[in-house]
């Protein structure tokens, strides 16, 4: 679907330069393209910050701050998903003083810092009310246009959590900001659960599922929104040594196979099951595949995919990001170093949207964790996936 990254440069020649082209000699247009480029990547790289929220009035916002209901430096964007020129992004209450948990941002060309609003609206962001949303962790847009929210229920889960709400997940109708699904998924719980990751898919049939990433339980959640259906499917110990983050991703060739892909971070294999078998309810007899042996010995990060066969991924504690063909052996001859990231912040996300490109979210989620933000908090990053030409 955009497996081919080098359309960042397709684009910028058709959309930027193509019209001032015509004229001039092959020495000028190659310095024009440079600096067009250059001018043009600029104007879609969207600084993101705890400090830069849409509020209603100045009023309210000195209200909440003088309460310790908004700390600028403890909101972090972690998940977000596109559609065209509009960004609905997730703020997990890991810490006090965040005013709303899930939010939406208009991307204008050449704006320097965005101002982030909460979605749909204030009523819904209410900490302890239950038929609010508490702290959304995931999110997903399908192509249906509803918003699909992974709400833990849990709030302050780095400094001293607090559980407000059973989890749930929440259905936002998109074209009129109205919540159309909430699902209780506590009786899918165990004591050890912590939900991270959604996923959302549908069958042939059009009927939609949900799968959740539940790392403390090492298991997937499965559930079948149309029939009101749920499983656990419980993962093999191989799968899960530890408990730990568990990440997944979801790839679909456009035949209706679609593939989730799976790995705990200090698991040293990648797998695999067949969507089939998890609608179904099933993770044994041999549904769950080894894909392969991590390359090097290296704890992967899975970022996200493009809508197609393409998987994307980094390495911990390393900002390069690589993308693997799923249609391919998984081993290091076909994985593709995409981009070089920058020493400050590491790619949380990779999604597709926004003028066709591929988006990298990054931030300095480590500095976050640690206390060592200062008082702006987070710096947080959404820009174009671009590989570099080939001299």
């Amino acid at each position: 679907m955009l497996s081919n990254l080098r359309i960042a440069y397709v684009l910028l020649l058709i959309t930027k330069i193509s019209e001032t082209m015509a004229s001039t000699s092959t020495s000028e247009e190659s310095t024009v393209l440079e600096r067009s480029s250059k001018s043009f990547l600029k104007e879609l790289v969207f600084e993101l910050s705890g400090s830069s929220l849409l509020w209603p009035c100045e009023s309210t916002k000195h209200i909440y701050i003088q309460s310790g209901r908004y700390v600028p430096r403890n909101v972090i964007i972690t998940r977000a998903q596109l559609q065209r020129d509009i960004m609905y992004v997730a703020l997990p209450r890991y810490k006090h003083g965040v005013p709303f948990t899930l939010g939406k941002i208009q991307l204008t060309k050449g704006q320097c810092i965005t101002k982030i609003a909460p979605y749909p609206c204030w009523a819904i962001q209410e900490e302890g009310n239950c038929q609010a949303l508490q702290s959304v962790v995931d999110i997903k847009l399908d192509h249906y246009g509803f918003l699909w929210i992974l709400d833990v229920g849990i709030v302050n889960t780095l400094e001293q959590p607090i559980r407000r709400c059973k989890p749930k997940i929440v259905a936002i109708n998109t074209l009129d900001g109205k919540v159309v699904k909430s699902i209780d998924i506590n009786n899918l719980l165990t004591t050890a659960s912590r939900l991270q990751f959604l996923v959302v898919d549908y069958g042939s049939n059009g009927k939609p599922f949900v799968y959740i990433a539940d790392a403390g339980a090492h298991s997937i959640l499965v559930y079948d929104i149309a029939a009101s259906k749920s499983y656990r499917i419980v993962l093999p110990k191989a799968t899960s040594p530890i408990t730990d983050v568990l990440y997944m991703v979801l790839t679909s060739p456009g035949t209706g196979n679609s593939t989730l892909y799976f790995t705990y971070l200090t698991s040293a294999n990648l797998y695999s099951i067949k969507t089939e078998y998890l609608r179904m309810g099933k993770g044994g007899d041999g549904s769950i595949v080894s894909v392969g042996t991590k390359p090097y010995g290296k704890q992967m990060v899975l970022l996200g995919a493009d809508g197609g066969n393409a998987l994307f991924f980094r390495y911990k504690g390393e900002n390069d990001i690589y993308l693997w063909n799923t249609k391919t052996c998984f081993k290091i001859s076909n994985l593709q170093e995409i981009q070089r990231g920058e020493d400050c912040r590491l790619t949380t996300q990779i999604l597709p949207g926004h003028k066709h490109f591929m988006w990298a979210l990054e931030s300095n989620f480590h500095d976050f964790i640690s206390e060592r933000t200062g008082c702006n908090g987070a710096s947080i990053v959404l820009h174009p996936v671009l590989q570099e030409c080939d001299d």
